[in-house]
């Protein structure tokens, strides 16, 4: 079966002239898909009786899958897992937060960056998700009506799987697709330079880069990318972009204690970032199985804040969500217990 979902106007006006239709119609069969929500080609009233049918006979389908698992934990938040590819499944996650609706989605079915404390890269990499695999975690979570943001923070790293993210982009922000403002959308990355350029080139999406430490030594030894995309490039890179405005830079710092969270790294991240607008989100690290790093204590989290904010970086402490159902920052790993009730590490 081919999917309608993830195709975008020109696509779509192929494929309605495939079956003898005007082109007008891929407006309308993307206003079914993307803003309707159709589940079926049947749905799609507005075309010809013949032509839903050829459309079929063709073999294509809106290609709308419903989770196969959920789990939901006590502070609200939500995962779910969807099926993946290569034998591998994906999750999302929704957290609602007073007046914002956001969920995290995937891009891949696990990682190839190597991350060491996270347990979506410690199961490696089975696939990419194409665009429609993407638009259906937005579309097909029970919450979908009412989501404020989006962020691709989910398993695996967008700027490796570039040509589908932007294509999710581009469906998640064109008039004829779901007409979300860019300031919605997030993207989270590594800093894997050729796929980081592409989204800044070709969308207004906010960026947000993985850091963990301003010391090269020391952010390779937790993230082996660093080595072949190193920090001082990635910053190069990100400089020659306006963020000061609509569009915003944040940096991901995940705190282990004794490892990167004593003074001496928020000074270092601070010379790091002058200049960037950048704003810094510290993150407690969530134990996860095969890495040894324990969190930073919350009073050390303050202090660490609080120096970067007197050096003049603006710095918050994000906080935890999702922790009791394996939702948490590195903690997606794409399984379910076998009743397919319930989510599971």
């Amino acid at each position: 079966m081919r999917k309608l979902l993830g195709l975008n106007l020109e696509e779509l006006g192929a494929v309605a002239a495939s079956v003898g239709l005007r082109p007008f119609a891929a407006k309308q069969m993307a206003a079914w898909l993307y803003r309707r929500r159709a589940l079926s080609i049947d749905e799609m009233t507005d075309l010809p009786k013949n032509a839903r049918a050829a459309l079929a006979e063709a073999g294509w389908t809106v290609g709308r899958e419903a989770p196969i698992a959920e789990a939901r934990s006590t502070d609200g938040t939500a995962k779910y897992l969807f099926k993946g590819v290569a034998g591998r499944d994906i999750e999302s996650v929704y957290i609602p937060d007073r007046d914002r609706a956001t969920l995290c989605v995937s891009s891949q079915a696990g990682c190839r960056m190597g991350c060491r404390f996270c347990m979506t890269g410690q199961g490696g990499w089975q696939g990419n998700l194409d665009a429609g695999a993407i638009i259906n975690q937005v579309l097909s979570v029970p919450e979908s009506e009412s989501l404020t943001n989006i962020v691709f923070m989910g398993m695996g790293e967008p700027a490796d799987n570039i040509d589908a993210v932007l294509r999710a982009v581009e469906i998640l922000t064109a008039p004829w697709g779901l007409a979300w403002s860019p300031r919605r959308i997030t993207v989270s990355t590594i800093g894997k330079l050729d796929g980081l350029r592409r989204l800044l080139e070709e969308t207004q999406v906010h960026i947000a880069l993985s850091l963990h430490s301003p010391f090269a030594t020391e952010r390779s030894s937790l993230m082996p990318v660093e080595k072949a995309f190193a920090t001082r490039d990635v910053l190069a890179a990100l400089r020659g972009h306006d963020f000061a405005h609509q569009r915003r830079l944040s940096m991901e710092y995940t705190m282990f204690a004794g490892i990167n969270d004593d003074l001496r790294h928020a000074d270092a991240l601070a010379r790091l970032l002058k200049g960037t607008d950048a704003r810094v989100n510290l993150i407690r690290f969530h134990k996860t199985p095969g890495f040894e790093g324990a969190p930073s204590d919350r009073a050390t989290m303050e202090r660490f804040r609080d120096r970067l904010n007197e050096l003049g970086l603006t710095a918050t402490i994000r906080a935890s969500r999702g922790e009791d159902i394996m939702a948490a920052c590195g903690m997606l790993a794409g399984k379910a217990k076998t009743n397919k009730n319930e989510c599971d590490e």
